[in-house]
């Protein structure tokens, strides 16, 4: 479910501390027609099932994309307490402006689990979404346990959102 703009919609640059841990800068690639890319901060962290469920994007393989143009950049990160501390460093890594020619349009939380998240972590996601510019949680979709790669109810307005994000103008 989205909640819309959240945070910054672009890097801050100064004052922003570096991450700790940060996620590798791609070799240039091009691209193959497709939107936008899908940057899993770290493994497990929902991208292959993304990328088979909600058209339009391809996945980045855990590096920052690099090209000559602006790629757009969608962060996806389990809701765990470490898929987020990941996806808090990536966006940190971002608004510090350790990286460049990237179109960050926010971030994906995947359900790591079904059931009411705990205080801790919902507060975590509040956290980190200040950092980015949306926000996207989808909750526990029991059809992708199970193999079913379909476009869930869940996802619909994720694919909507990033499908007019991406259009050209």
């Amino acid at each position: 479910m989205p909640t819309g703009l959240s945070g910054p919609g672009a890097p801050q640059g100064a004052g922003v501390p570096r991450p700790s841990r940060a996620l590798p800068v791609a070799r240039p690639r091009l691209g193959d027609g497709r939107s936008w890319w899908w940057l899993g901060v770290h493994g497990g962290a929902g991208v292959s099932t993304l990328e088979r469920t909600v058209p339009g994007g391809r996945d980045a393989d855990r590096a920052w994309p690099s090209a000559l143009v602006n790629q757009p950049v969608v962060l996806v990160a389990r809701s765990s307490a470490h898929g987020l501390g990941a996806a808090q460093s990536a966006a940190q890594q971002w608004a510090s402006r350790m990286v460049t020619g990237v179109d960050l349009l926010g971030l994906v939380v995947v359900a790591d689990a079904p059931g009411r998240r705990p205080r801790m972590l919902r507060n975590r996601v509040l956290l980190v979404s200040g950092a980015v510019p949306r926000l996207w949680e989808i909750p526990w979709v029991e059809p992708w346990r199970l193999g079913e790669p379909h476009l869930p109810k869940e996802c619909v307005s994720l694919a909507r959102d990033l499908a007019r994000l991406t259009q050209p103008t």
